[in-house]
């Protein structure tokens, strides 16, 4: 399992600066970055990551840069032949967001055999990587247990079943966020915990329907939900089974249509991680490793990484913030992610205005 270790930027020199690596290139401003992505259920990889880091490569290299971009579709042998199809094409830097961590580590390996940069983006591969740039894993856990613990409010007890919807077992964050929560909901049961097949939604909904059927809708008190697609999927396993009172739900990654669950009071919560930040950091990441301004590359992630091969990786951790009813116009609105046009559309119009979010 791939777990992260910080330390002090100020110990020790930075790991690129010295090194006399083989493996690296060196590049002009025709930097040739590979983007492989995991999947499309997620709304945030089309519609924010991928945009972003075409654009930023463009911008960072004077227009010469150019970026390959392949989608896994949730498949770990689709995008290994992706990968494999970068090697051939000769990238100069992957960034690789893994399907399965464990299952990437040997294409990582030739990759950086055939002397190619290797980037894991939002999810820590295995093999030789040469960077790592992600969301604070446990944090974001913590940010939704702790949510979940003020909707419960003060009564919360270990009377109060708790049912967990918890991520992908072949993606190490899953085991970050779940770690993150547990440590916030030490007061009460977890009546039902799951670990959700490939982040997939409908998966999420008959996991919850297994839980209503073992505990019974009226004895949970809450759920915690990974992210909003499975979140979705959750709230329709609730109404199928009659619930109109829905419990407090948590989510992650800010969806749209999470974002207007939270405005009619279906999902508790979500967790806003500022997507575009984090996709430029990954690309001017790849674009300085590229180049070979290794200085410039290490002062990007001054954390540190470890997953099974390779120790001290070079990181870059982006902060999160939890969206809820009174934070929706100071983050997502704020960063420009969403208009209050976009969410409060005229189903949800007479909900924006009850909290307050006026157009």
């Amino acid at each position: 399992m791939c777990a992260l270790t910080l330390c002090a930027a100020a110990c020790g020199h930075l790991p690129g600066s010295g090194d006399d690596d083989p493996h690296r290139k060196v590049a002009g401003d025709a930097v040739k970055v590979g983007l492989l992505l995991p999947e499309k259920e997620t709304a945030r990889y089309e519609r924010f990551d991928r945009p972003v880091v075409e654009e930023q490569v463009k911008k960072l290299t004077h227009g010469k840069g150019t970026v390959v971009y392949a989608n896994a579709d949730s498949s770990a042998g689709k995008q290994k032949a992706q990968m494999d199809d970068m090697i051939d094409d000769n990238v100069d830097t992957i960034l690789v967001d893994a399907v399965d961590a464990k299952a990437i580590g040997p294409a990582v390996g030739r990759a950086k055999a055939a002397g190619i940069n290797v980037i894991a983006y939002d999810r820590l591969a295995e093999g030789p990587v040469d960077g790592y740039i992600t969301f604070d894993g446990e944090l974001v856990g913590q940010v939704q247990g702790r949510a979940l613990m003020e909707a419960l409010g003060k009564h919360a007890d270990k009377s109060s079943r708790i049912v967990m919807m918890n991520g992908s077992p072949t993606d190490p964050n899953a085991a970050l966020f779940k770690k993150g929560a547990l440590a916030e909901l030490q007061d009460v049961t977890i009546a039902k915990s799951y670990d959700t097949v490939d982040w997939k939604p409908e998966n999420a909904r008959a996991n919850m329907a297994a839980a209503i059927k073992s505990i019974g809708a009226r004895n949970i008190a809450g759920v915690y939900s990974a992210n909003d697609g499975m979140a979705g999927g959750i709230v329709t396993a609730l109404k199928d089974a009659g619930v109109t009172q829905l419990p407090p739900i948590t989510g992650q990654d800010a969806e749209l249509p999470a974002v207007q669950r939270v405005v009619a009071g279906e999902q508790y919560m979500t967790v806003y991680k500022p997507y575009r930040q984090e996709a430029a950091v990954a690309a001017e990441m790849a674009v300085k490793i590229s180049q070979g301004r290794l200085i410039e590359f290490d002062a990007l992630a001054m954390d540190r990484a470890k997953n099974a091969s390779t120790r001290d990786i070079p990181s870059h951790l982006v902060p999160v913030r939890p969206v809820m009813q009174r934070t929706i116009a100071s983050t997502v609105v704020k960063d420009g992610i969403y208009t209050v046009k976009d969410i409060c559309t005229p189903a949800y119009e007479a909900a924006c205005r009850t909290i307050g979010l006026e157009k």
